[in-house]
């Protein structure tokens, strides 16, 4: 399959294209990025000889024909742009996450995708992770009963990303809500597999973005003050249509010492897990009368936070939706439940500027 790249910066260059580039029928062809050297640089490295570049994706839509994928890698504001106009030209769509700066332009996304036939996807690679998917396995299985509290949580002590346009709020929507926040909700709905919200209260805090630099700590860099537009920690409390609860944290700045990466913890009527203790998956629940705590050991590695396995999780979300475009499995993500996420993230900052709980028809 020839593929084409819209968007080569840290996210093209640091999970999509490495991965792409080990699947053996995979072509990339051509390259876009609004700044020209870096879409001539990912085509050098990780393109197919001759491999085109371009600095708008309408010439790239357009002149391309061949090509049957496209990765939208670009900064939120233009992800639904670019999405629907590739659906349209009648490819298939790997959209990075979130999947829209808010949910009305999600939804733009999902009538492309009704119209042009194609299969769209969100880039929400923690459903791979060895530890989620064995979860999910036991949830379908019905180990866990009814779900109906759950706490999904990625809170950096100290985070904050000072390169790109993350703290631009035009640009990205927001800050550590839809950066990380997102992945920990995506996580936790999926494996509660409930993706109708009653309502929201949220929680929007713009508190240590005012730190002088002396007090920063920010381990890749000092942020500028001025700069810094978007919120620094967000706090969601939902409520589910059938009465179940989650409670959503998020930060890129916070003076705690837990919770660096995608954590969840699921209460169910028969069992209940979490990943709260060195990301170690633990199960506990009642047999034969006596309380019982299970931990499944994985092969764990090939994220951030995990060291020794083959099992690489973003690769294994390139696969995924790569054998789906060819007819040979189904995609992981799906874009209305992706659509969901976007909604509630919104909702939490509406609450925030409203004062109050946020209630979804």
């Amino acid at each position: 399959m020839k593929l084409g790249i819209i968007g080569c910066g840290g996210i093209a260059n640091g999970k999509h294209m490495p991965n792409l580039k080990k699947l053996k029928d995979v072509e990339m062809v051509a390259f876009c990025d609004i700044i020209i050297e870096r879409a001539e640089k990912a085509a050098a490295e990780y393109g197919v000889p001759g491999a085109r570049v371009y600095s708008d994706y309408r010439e790239l839509l357009e002149n391309e024909k061949e090509i049957d994928n496209i990765h939208v890698l670009t900064p939120n504001r233009m992800h639904s742009i670019i999405s629907a106009a590739a659906l349209k030209a009648g490819k298939n769509v790997m959209c990075e996450k979130p999947m829209a700066i808010n949910y009305d332009e999600a939804k733009k996304m999902l009538e492309a995708r009704d119209e042009s036939g194609k299969l769209l996807t969100i880039g929400y690679q923690h459903r791979q992770d060895p530890d989620v998917q064995y979860v999910k396995k036991e949830a379908l299985k019905g180990t866990f009963g009814k779900i109906y509290f759950a706490k999904a949580r990625v809170l950096r002590r100290r985070g904050v990303p000072i390169w790109g346009v993350f703290q631009n709020e035009y640009e990205q929507g927001g800050g550590c809500l839809v950066d990380v926040g997102t992945h920990a909700l995506d996580t936790v709905l999926w494996l509660m597999d409930n993706y109708e919200p009653k309502y929201v209260v949220g929680s929007v805090y713009h508190e240590l973005s005012k730190l002088p630099e002396e007090m920063q700590g920010n381990p890749f860099g000092c942020w500028k003050q001025e700069e810094f537009q978007v919120e620094d920690s967000a706090f969601g409390y939902i409520v589910m249509k059938n009465g179940s609860t989650v409670i959503l944290e998020s930060s890129w700045a916070l003076n705690m010492l837990e919770g660096e990466a995608v954590q969840y913890e699921l209460c169910g009527t028969l069992a209940g897990c979490d990943n709260f203790t060195d990301g170690s998956l633990r199960i506990n629940g009642v047999k034969n009368g006596n309380m019982y705590i299970e931990k499944p050991s994985f092969n764990k590695g090939g994220v951030a936070f995990y060291e020794g396995t083959a099992v690489d999780p973003r690769a294994m979300e390139q696969k995924v939706f790569h054998d789906a475009c060819l007819g040979k499995g189904e995609l992981t993500v799906l874009p209305e439940q992706a659509a969901v996420v976007t909604r509630i993230l919104d909702a939490i900052y509406e609450s925030q500027r409203i004062g109050g709980p946020v209630y979804f028809d």
